[in-house]
């Protein structure tokens, strides 16, 4: 589900994208009726969703951080060959979420959600030109965030062969 993943890739967890899923849903059986164009009604549920997390992140600035970090993603513990193109997807989805929310709203709009630079400023209430220079700025933070993770896993394989040729 579109809404879904939008959700998940602000938030950052499952849980957290269930939940603002529900709340926009909640929030089009309360108020859904409103809308005049129904032509814009995924428009309308995804700003929804959007409004949602900006709220919950100012709920959960209040709060003080304990260091219990559930976000930190858990490396599975055997990979096998078949899952070579899921690991490629795996480290687009870090990167993707390592992010600037400013950056990873619209590139996720964009690219993953395949809305219009129209739609995106809709949904996040910004002008389009703020859409085109964040998607531009968030393609170029991505693309530096894979090239290094690209060069660190470079790093890892040089120091495993190096290691088992003196072994």
């Amino acid at each position: 589900m579109p809404l879904y993943r939008f959700g998940l890739s602000l938030s950052r967890k499952e849980s957290d994208a269930g939940d603002l899923v529900q709340q926009t849903f909640y929030a089009w059986a309360a108020k859904g009726h409103q809308l005049r164009d129904t032509s814009k009604v995924k428009t309308w549920l995804f700003t929804t969703l959007y409004r949602e997390f900006l709220a919950q992140r100012r709920r959960d600035a209040r709060f003080v951080e304990t260091g219990d970090d559930e976000s930190q993603f858990v490396e599975p513990p055997h990979v096998s060959p078949s899952a070579v193109d899921a690991i490629d997807a795996t480290t687009v989805q870090q990167a993707l979420h390592r992010l600037d929310d400013r950056y990873r709203a619209p590139v996720t709009l964009f690219y993953m959600q395949q809305h219009s630079y129209r739609e995106i400023a809709e949904i996040l209430s910004i002008p389009i030109g703020t859409v085109m220079s964040r998607i531009s700025r968030g393609k170029a933070e991505l693309r530096k965030a894979l090239q290094d993770s690209v060069e660190r896993d470079a790093r890892k394989v040089v120091q495993v062969e190096g290691g088992s040729a003196h072994g």
